[in-house]
Parts: structure tokens; C-alpha cells; sequence
């Protein structure tokens, strides 16, 4: 596989724009920022469940741990 790539004049380079800063990754110390942000009212927690209940969520994708958490919120609702 090559990965030289032909020289660019860096007066060439297209300006950045809000779209390219939106799709950004903050990184902190050099480090892609993980987790929540500061003040988030979310608690992490280790908690084991069923692995057929995980995978059926699982395979819903991307938001499945905020759709768990919706369900957990509606069944304490039903319960009072």
C-alpha cells in the first residue's frame, strides 16, 4: 500500500468551515475526550443483565443505551 501522497501547497488548502468544525473530535491532552460531559446528571454503573435482552437492543443501533434507559424510566412510571 502506498501512503506518500503528492505535496500540496498549503495556500491550496480549501478554508474550514463550520460543517468540517462540526464533525470535529475534541481531544483532551492528546486524547479523544470519553464519556460523559461535566455535569451530566447520568451515573455509570456496572450492571449485568441477560445477553439476549443486550443484543435485541443491541441490534436496534446507535442509541440503544438511551432507548434501555427510556424503558427503565417507563416501567418505573407503571409502577408508581
Amino acid at each position: 500500500m502506498n501512503t506518500t501522497s503528492e505535496w500540496v501547497d498549503p495556500d491550496d488548502v480549501p478554508e474550514l468551515g463550520k460543517e468540517w468544525f462540526a464533525k470535529a473530535t475534541v481531544k483532551e491532552a492528546g486524547k479523544p475526550r470519553v464519556g460523559r460531559p461535566p455535569g451530566s446528571d447520568k451515573e455509570r454503573i456496572s450492571l449485568r443483565l441477560d445477553k439476549d435482552i443486550v443484543e435485541r437492543y443491541r441490534a436496534t443501533g446507535s442509541g440503544w443505551q438511551t432507548r434501555m434507559n427510556e424503558a427503565l424510566r417507563r416501567s418505573l412510571r407503571r409502577v408508581g
